[in-house]
């Protein structure tokens, strides 16, 4: 359907009466969830800005719109709300536009609609400040202090997000660190992209310990979220696997599965962060010219990411979520390989 268009006629009402619109559905998670919502029988409707094929009823335009936004929530009971600019380099002003407006825009239009309960997908950047997470809990978002325009907008998103929450429209954070998967895009695809290319060193030797969520594990954990709003509303929960590895030993396990060589050099995090944010610099210069269309090499936040120690206490997330997760890393990177074997 495109933005045009009129409202959908709301979908038939499943046997538990929960009608749910998830939003960014052409992404691995966003899809993952709608898949997962339906096959438990939701009704679903998705929003997101290019076509996606699925069992369910599907718009397209932008969630910053408030028409969109409005004809989106028509009938809907809860919403997931997922779509955001995920990148490292870019305009303030684009992150702006979706991820902060496009959730002010969406709330609006939900709380106006009727909607009893709204899960806002997040991230555990908006918390992290640079410095390393060892074994912590969610930490308080803080658009201030969050690295890069995308950690900023999405903490300021959330904060838009949790203080809409009242007793008639809950509202629940859920914040998945790192997702991947099978056609994984946004990790592992790069990862095996510069790796094949010969250009992905390990930083302070791949030894920093980080968190990862396999994307199965993240989609039944934002479905949680909702079936389990009554606990979660309010806060939020920062959902890993729970199983803290050295960087470079994940690379590696992506790599083996991709069948492509293993990053077998080392650069000093302090020389990776500099330079880092040098090119990002140079990087959103020349995209603001048209001449790169892809991410850039490296980032200050990404060798942030790559060079200092994130993982997460998960008690609190599995005991309001009633979850854990159910697919292993381990399992996750056969699975991966078992993906590549195809394609």
């Amino acid at each position: 359907m495109s933005a045009t268009s009129a409202a959908p006629a709301a979908p038939p009402t499943p046997p538990d009466g929960r009608r749910v619109l998830v939003t960014g559905t052409s992404g691995l998670l966003g899809r993952a969830v709608a898949k997962l919502l339906f096959d438990r029988g939701f009704a679903v409707r998705t929003l997101q800005r290019r076509p996606v094929d699925g069992p369910w009823e599907s718009m397209q335009g932008s969630v910053a719109d408030p028409d969109v936004a409005a004809r989106a929530v028509a009938g809907m009971d809860a919403v997931i709300h997922l779509a955001a600019k995920v990148s490292f380099t870019g305009e303030w002003n684009e992150f702006v536009a979706t991820n902060i407006v496009g959730t002010r825009q969406l709330i609006a239009a939900a709380r106006h609609g009727g909607v009893r309960d709204f899960v806002f997908v997040s991230s555990p950047s908006v918390a992290h400040f640079g410095s390393s997470i060892v074994g912590a809990g969610a930490g308080t978002a803080n658009p201030e202090l969050a690295r890069g325009y995308y950690a900023q907008s999405k903490a300021a998103a959330e904060e838009i997000a949790l203080a809409a929450d009242s007793p008639g429209f809950r509202v629940a954070s859920i914040r998945p660190h790192i997702v991947w998967g099978p056609g994984d895009t946004q990790l592992v695809e790069r990862v095996v992209e510069r790796a094949r290319a010969g250009r992905l060193p390990l930083l302070d030797g791949g030894r920093a310990l980080i968190d990862t969520t396999y994307v199965d594990n993240a989609a039944e954990a934002i479905v949680r979220g909702l079936e389990r709003m009554e606990h979660a509303h309010g806060q939020a929960l920062v959902v890993t696997n729970g199983e803290p590895r050295p960087v470079g030993e994940l690379i590696a396990g992506i790599c083996a599965a991709a069948g492509v060589r293993v990053p077998d050099y080392s650069v000093p995090g302090w020389l990776a962060r500099g330079a880092g944010s040098v090119i990002e610099k140079a990087w959103t210069a020349a995209g603001s010219r048209g001449w790169v269309h892809d991410e850039p090499p490296m980032t200050r936040f990404l060798a942030e990411q790559l060079s200092t120690a994130h993982w997460f206490d998960q008690r609190h997330t599995q005991a309001v979520l009633d979850w854990k997760p159910a697919v292993s890393l381990d399992e996750g990177l056969e699975r991966l390989a078992a993906y590549y074997r195809i394609h």
